[in-house]
């Protein structure tokens, strides 16, 4: 049921951070009773996790609740769009979809609460606030209240305008400067402005969890996955949480430089938008999963399947999160999926990594053939199947021999 609408009880959507924490004030200011949720979806330890209580409650939040967002991230965003397996624009791997997530917790809170207004701290520049409010709407009837898109017009210098809001009132301000604006969750990491915003090559600033190349260990890196119905289960023989075992594959292929990737690409706002990207772990689910399901997926099947797949990609990239239509291509995405079981042994020496072994019942492998090397058919057969295959291509050749060159005019 939708939440009464007469509520002075607000919850918003907290970080911690300069847009979050300005945000509380300024609500309170126009009469709310504030209520913030951070939902954890892997970007902080848990030194930050406690300093972000600790900011809530010194800015006198009415409520403040922690929400461990891994399991619901690895489930709702993660195993689906690694059954997909295409970045958006062949490129970028969706790292900030943990903002549906982070909706979904501060909707449950506004449920638990019965008030219908939600805020959030995206700004009116970006696709977060897109996702924000998209993500909102699909779930019911919502007041959303977004301050930092309300002072931007009156208010151009936005972030030098939170500051000295806050620190009119009293509250600290984190004076560190950062040439970046960085984002982190279990996903992993982006990074944008200064000269990346300015379309130069980065900096050695601009860099998260990867290591660079010559701190990449001297010894190849090797693990084994195990998937069971499309979905990883396991590594190195140990079975685990998915956010878990996620989290393991940051570590170990960061190390190795793995997943890192610079995107140029179109925004859902219409503008380009460039980032410097690292995803260890999720380079590594992609290219196992495409390994396996290579070998026992049929070749229709394989040709298909990446035309749902971007269908679905560009829906969660744009907001469309909660549409019919992505439901609709799961459903095709998990039948997909059904033969995808087995084991795939991947290696890194650095920068990339390979599916070197693939064992599975499933492989789609002839007892009496094998590509290139031997087949249980002979030559009329193989030479039958070339003159049907080729038939149209041969024809054309025929019936229009000698009329392909020459002059189109006078």
């Amino acid at each position: 049921m939708t939440a009464p609408h007469d509520s002075r009880d607000i919850v918003l959507a907290f970080s911690g951070g300069l847009d979050t924490s300005f945000c509380v004030p300024y609500l309170q200011e126009q009469g709310w009773n504030v209520h913030t949720v951070f939902a954890d979806t892997g970007g902080v330890d848990a030194e930050e996790r406690a300093a972000i209580e600790a900011r809530a409650a010194e800015l006198g939040v009415a409520s403040h609740v922690t929400v461990d967002g891994g399991p619901a991230l690895w489930a709702g965003f993660v195993k689906p769009f690694v059954w997909a397996g295409e970045p958006y624009q062949g490129q970028y791997p969706l790292l900030v979809s943990d903002r549906y997530l982070i909706v979904d917790a501060t909707l449950a809170r506004a449920r638990e609460l019965g008030t219908n207004a939600i805020a959030h701290g995206c700004t009116g520049m970006g696709n977060d606030q897109v996702r924000f409010d998209l993500a909102v709407k699909a779930q019911g009837d919502y007041r959303i209240v977004a301050p930092i898109r309300e002072i931007q017009k009156a208010h151009p210098q936005t972030r030098a305008y939170e500051q000295a809001y806050l620190e009119a009132r009293g509250f600290s301000v984190l004076t560190r400067q950062k040439a970046y604006t960085i984002n982190e969750n279990l996903l992993g990491v982006t990074l944008s402005g200064g000269e990346i915003d300015a379309w130069e090559a980065p900096g050695e600033g601009a860099r998260g969890w990867c290591a660079r190349r010559e701190q990449w260990p001297l010894e190849p890196l090797e693990v084994a996955l195990r998937f069971e119905q499309g979905e990883a289960v396991a590594l190195d023989g140990t079975r685990l949480p998915g956010e878990k075992l996620l989290a393991k594959l940051n570590t170990m292929f960061a190390q190795y430089g793995v997943g890192r990737g610079m995107y140029t690409g179109d925004t859902t706002i219409g503008l380009k938008g460039r980032i410097v990207f690292e995803a260890p772990g999720l380079a590594a689910l992609l290219t196992a999963h495409r390994a396996l399901e290579e070998a026992v997926l049929t070749k229709q099947q394989n040709r298909f399947k990446p035309e749902v797949a971007r269908k679905w990609v560009e829906l969660v990239y744009e907001g469309f999160y909660h549409d019919p239509l992505k439901a609709d291509l799961e459903a095709f995405l998990a039948s997909s999926q059904r033969m995808v079981n087995g084991e795939v042994v991947l290696r890194t020496r650095g920068g990339r990594v390979d599916a070197v072994a693939v064992r599975s019942p499933h492989i789609l492998a002839s007892r009496n053939a094998t590509y290139a090397q031997s087949a249980d058919w002979g030559v009329e057969e193989a030479e039958g199947f070339i003159k049907l295959l080729g038939m149209s291509s041969t024809l054309w050749a025929e019936v229009n021999a000698g009329q392909g060159s020459g002059s189109h005019g006078g």
